[in-house]
């Protein structure tokens, strides 16, 4: 769905409904970018109302790559954790491989 909506073939709103999603944008800490999680069904993702525009969108892409890679569904909650770095680096891998892969649509 992230491909489709780099490439312009859905809107964002799509894509929120898509994923059963919804976006705050608030004042969060210095140094946090936005973050997502999901309560009853519904992924929340809450994004720092501080950065530009363009950062709001990158970060919004990058929690959606969270969502997409099924990084919430870990099993092991404890475990998860030590593993936060690696879901980052991951998350923007995939989004660098989805955009490599729209220059050739």
């Amino acid at each position: 769905m992230l491909k489709n909506l780099l490439n312009g073939t859905v809107t964002q709103q799509e894509v929120l409904l898509w994923y059963n999603a919804n976006v705050t944008i608030e004042v969060l800490p210095i140094g946090i970018h936005g973050f997502v999680f999901n309560h009853k069904g519904i992924y929340n993702i809450f994004i720092n109302k501080n950065l530009s525009y363009y950062k709001r969108k990158k970060t919004l892409i990058h929690e959606l790559a969270h969502i997409e890679l099924n990084h919430l569904c870990q099993i092991d909650k404890d475990l998860f954790a030590f593993h936060i770095q690696d879901f980052e680096d991951e998350a923007d891998r995939y989004i660098k491989q989805i955009m490599k892969g729209s220059d050739e649509l």
